[in-house]
């Protein structure tokens, strides 16, 4: 098995710059898990696929204001930050420290007092950055940053300065944040949206369930390497990233539940999957519940799906971990030839792109 075995030729105008008009108006490629055989439909069309008793289960988690654009304090030059997680306990609200990325990289180095300003609508100083240490065992340069504020709180400042970050493969979107959260998201907690579950409208999570197939969440806190290929032309010598995970007591139960009665657990995305497979325990033969625990699960062909039967995704970057992940949930022959298909039909493509489902 190689990287190159995940990779194909993404025609740069098929990358959706822009959400589609209806969130569940995208277009939707159904694909049969175990032959391989392709339906194009409609989004909103999932709910002839599904029955009663399944169980639809999503990743609640929502993006924070991440990507925040200031000044270097001792020049004035252009500086970005971009928060990857909360580094520790806060001791206060209006400091805590933060796993951040940070460009300009090369001027703004630990020890040398780099400190950037963020200032809200008014011009007022709302936020400050100050760069203190490099992370350990830090593997893009990722460095440690004490945030602090003069306003009541650090989550008041990030919403008056930050922005919600979008993948680099989109330029220049202008439109309206909000389309990249889901319509269900609660906690801010990740640098980057569960895209799968952008589709789904509060009109079609009601119908749904008056169709007798269930909801419930997960949380994995979604980290900037989900955009990041595999550098390795070995696979399995990549190390996958760390993110946080809860499942909480409902999903197990709901779970369980399903499994008696012969439905099926459908997940909501690559994080709800991973999600789930990291909550199996073997020993019990079961979904145990899980509070913000730590999970570098790599899903790769010939990896086992105890949880999980049937995927809601959309298309991923080439030479990743999720084509990786789609690919052992199917077959790399069967995945390949589903992008293939789509290109060939003018799907669009990732984050704000069309969706599959593979069942």
């Amino acid at each position: 098995m190689k990287t190159s075995d995940f990779d194909y030729d993404l025609p740069e105008e098929l990358i959706a710059q822009e959400p589609a008009a209806e969130r569940d108006g995208c277009r939707l490629l159904v694909m049969d898990r175990a032959t391989g055989a392709l339906e194009d439909r409609v989004f909103r069309d999932i709910a002839e696929y599904l029955r009663p008793g399944d169980l639809l289960v999503a990743n609640e988690t929502r993006v924070m204001p991440a990507r925040l654009l200031g000044a270097k304090r001792d020049t004035g030059g252009a500086a970005e930050v971009f928060l990857l997680r909360q580094h520790g306990t806060p001791t206060e609200n209006r400091s805590a420290l933060w796993e951040v990325l940070v460009r300009p990289g090369k001027r703004l180095k630990p020890g040398t007092g780099a400190v950037v300003d963020f200032t809200d609508a008014e011009g007022n100083v709302a936020l400050s950055a100050e760069i203190v240490d490099w992370l350990p065992d830090a593997q893009k340069g990722e460095r440690l940053a004490r945030l602090t504020t003069p306003l009541p709180s650090l989550d008041e400042a990030l919403h008056a300065v930050g922005h919600t970050p979008l993948p680099p493969y989109i330029k220049d979107y202008a439109g309206d944040e909000e389309l990249y959260q889901t319509v269900y998201s609660r906690r801010e907690s990740s640098a980057a949206a569960p895209t799968a579950g952008l589709h789904f409208t509060p009109e079609l999570i009601e119908h749904l369930r008056e169709q007798g197939v269930r909801w419930e969440t997960v949380e994995l806190e979604v980290g900037l390497d989900t955009f990041r290929i595999v550098d390795e032309d070995d696979p399995e010598k990549h190390v996958i990233h760390t993110e946080f995970y809860t499942v909480p007591e409902r999903t197990v139960a709901a779970i369980s539940e399903t499994r008696e009665r012969g439905g099926r657990v459908v997940a909501v995305g690559t994080t709800s999957v991973r999600s789930l497979e990291s909550a199996w325990n073997a020993e019990a033969g079961a979904v145990t519940p899980r509070e913000r625990e730590a999970t570098s699960l790599y899903l790769l062909p010939g990896s086992e799906f105890h949880v999980a039967d049937a995927l809601v995704t959309n298309f991923h970057v080439p030479r990743s971990t999720l084509m990786m992940l789609v690919s052992a949930f199917s077959t790399r022959e069967h995945i390949m030839a589903a992008y293939q298909h789509a290109i060939a039909e003018r799907y669009r493509m990732l984050s704000f792109g069309d969706a599959m489902f593979i069942c």
